[in-house]
């Protein structure tokens, strides 16, 4: 009976080192990206949320509106591409219920011309591009502040538009354009606002210097952002810890050499 007990053990334990151990699941995310940067390093992403389990589909926009709706609607799981700024805003606006969850990377604002190549030889009465949506208008006219050609309403801060300009010394006639506009108006104005990844995606990065460029600071780190509900999800703790991964850091380091800040 003895051996008959030692052999079945034997015959268990066989057993149990033959059969693999179940793998955990995978969960699949679609994640909204902006085209260019944000798409670039989310991809970079991708090997270290698979080894942690994550499958991920990049969705690529081409405009901000989009990927918040699509995300408060439910075809997105998340998306990074915004500031905070811009997010509190949308969920001020439209009630969207979305929440930020981790730190991605600064753009800085650039200000770029093909007349000029210096700030200070913008004559009087130039026409300056700003991107229309209210959060980046604001923060375009900041940074004009900020170099002294203008002057906004005490207490406005980076959420101004064009009336709350109070002192404009050069007379600077502001033309208010959609962000993904910007670009192709560099012919017919003096000088236009462009956000970071619509230069990117243009090149305009690598052949042509700003005339102005933003100082980055923390009102400017874009995010990774999920539904309310969902912020709390082991997923989500997740996705963050792939994102900030030192890989993807260096990736952005090597890549963009300073015109993208990795913030984790």
């Amino acid at each position: 009976m003895l051996r008959r007990s030692l052999l079945i053990s034997a015959f268990a334990a066989s057993l149990a080192f033959a059969i693999p151990a179940q793998a955990a699941p995978v969960k699949t995310l679609k994640i909204g990206v902006t085209a260019g940067t944000h798409a670039e390093i989310l991809r970079a992403a991708l090997p270290i949320a698979k080894k942690n389990g994550l499958d991920i589909k990049v969705i690529e926009f081409q405009d901000y509106v989009s990927p918040n709706e699509a995300l408060a609607h439910g075809d997105l799981d998340a998306n990074i591409f915004q500031t905070l700024s811009y997010l509190k805003l949308m969920n001020k606006q439209h009630n969207y219920g979305l929440a930020p969850v981790g730190k991605s990377i600064t753009e800085p604002l650039t200000f770029y011309s093909k007349k000029y190549t210096n700030l200070s030889q913008l004559p009087t009465g130039a026409k300056i591009g700003i991107p229309n949506d209210p959060s980046t208008e604001g923060r375009s006219l900041f940074v004009l502040e900020q170099a002294g050609l203008i002057k906004l309403k005490a207490g406005v801060g980076r959420e101004g538009s064009p009336l709350d300009v109070i002192s404009n010394p050069k007379k600077l006639k502001f033309v208010e354009l959609d962000p993904a506009q910007t670009l192709r108006s560099l012919d017919d104005l003096d000088a236009v606002a462009v956000n970071g990844n619509y230069a990117y995606i243009s090149g305009l990065t690598k052949t042509r210097k700003g005339i102005l460029v933003e100082k980055p600071g923390p009102e400017y780190v874009n995010y990774i952002v999920v539904r309310e509900k969902d912020k709390n999800a082991a997923w989500v703790k997740t996705l963050v810890k792939s994102y900030q991964d030192p890989s993807v850091r260096a990736f952005v380091n090597k890549s963009y050499k300073g015109s993208v800040i990795a913030n984790f």
